[in-house]
């Protein structure tokens, strides 16, 4: 009976950064994969490790394990973080049996998980970033042509900003809920368990935010 490790933390990706709960490693014989929502969904397959070892900028909030890896389309720089001492994490890896594939010559490549590395880490088409960023900015370059045609008779928070705030809960309420506008706007290979935590996250956050601006820009 084969035996992996689950772990819940944080992740640094690159320069970005997800902080806890956001992030969760999973670790069997096989395969190792970091799940930090959209900072990215990364997956490993034991020959693609050259090291993990334990890494510190501060002690308990800045601790964690380094993953030194050899997969071209993944940043170099990944790092999970954990309130356990990173030593011990390292040991539970090691007891799936996973690091001691590393220099198997039986180990075959997995061609799903080939295609879902050549993908990259994060798991987002494409399109729909850039398409919500020049449309959010449409929408906030309303609020300022607004402020500057009307001066001290328009507020400097109006309905632009509103309006983009609820496009975003609606992104996000779509993503939750359709599973074709998941397919939609997911790589392939990715699904609702991806960064569903940060999706909730967002429609929470947007939904205060749209609250309070609209409130804002009706009174």
């Amino acid at each position: 009976m084969s035996k992996s490790f689950k772990i819940t933390g944080g992740a640094r990706i690159g320069r970005a950064n997800a902080t806890y709960p956001f992030a969760d490693l999973y670790v069997d014989e096989n395969i190792l994969k970091i799940n930090a929502s959209l900072i990215g969904n990364l997956i490993f397959q034991p020959q693609d490790i050259i090291s993990i070892k334990a890494y510190s900028s501060l002690p308990l909030i800045g601790q964690g394990i380094k993953i030194v890896h050899k997969v071209s389309n993944y940043n170099e720089n990944i790092i999970f973080w954990t309130i356990k001492d990173p030593n011990i994490v390292i040991d539970e890896i090691q007891n799936t049996g996973f690091l001691e594939k590393r220099n198997s010559v039986e180990i075959k490549n997995d061609p799903k998980i080939i295609t879902w590395q050549k993908q990259g880490g994060f798991p987002l088409k494409p399109f729909l970033p850039i398409t919500f960023i020049v449309i959010w900015n449409l929408l906030f370059l309303y609020d300022f042509l607004s402020l500057f045609n009307e001066g001290s008779k328009s507020k400097p928070f109006g309905f632009g900003i509103a309006a983009a705030l609820g496009l975003l809960f609606l992104i996000t309420l779509l993503f939750l809920m359709s599973e074709g506008f998941r397919s939609f706007i997911l790589k392939e290979g990715r699904g609702l368990s991806d960064i569903k935590k940060a999706a909730l996250f967002i429609m929470f956050l947007s939904l205060v935010m749209f609250t309070a601006f609209l409130t804002f820009a009706l009174s």
